[in-house]
């Protein structure tokens, strides 16, 4: 797992790339909020363009930085969520509650 930030005028975007499991949770949970405190971000995008496989170890990292960044006052959304990604954050509900974008954002065919 790497993890990168970029901060543009009270933006920070954080990049996560490789697999997101417990193992690399535990490296990632640390450092995101360590970006979020030193950075104090008015808006904050995660960005999951990168990631290759995620399993319920995303949720805990999605839940820990929004509640980070909207105690600061900061929008918060995450972004390029790849579709077995995003599987499991609809089967966890946390759609409803974080504005999360799926890598392939078309509309549905009808």
């Amino acid at each position: 797992m790497n993890i990168s930030a970029t901060r543009t005028e009270g933006e920070v975007r954080i990049c996560l790339n490789g697999e997101l499991d417990h193992h690399s949770a535990r490296f990632a949970i640390p450092e995101i909020s360590r970006v979020i405190d030193t950075e104090l971000p008015l808006s904050l995008i995660l960005d999951f363009s990168g990631i290759s496989f995620m399993d319920s170890s995303g949720i805990a990292i999605v839940i820990g930085s929004y509640k980070k960044a909207t105690a600061l006052g900061a929008d918060f959304m995450v972004e390029n969520v790849p579709k077995q990604a995003h599987k499991v954050f609809s089967a966890a509900g946390i759609c409803k509650l974080i504005n999360i974008s799926s890598v392939d954002s078309s509309p549905a065919k009808i």
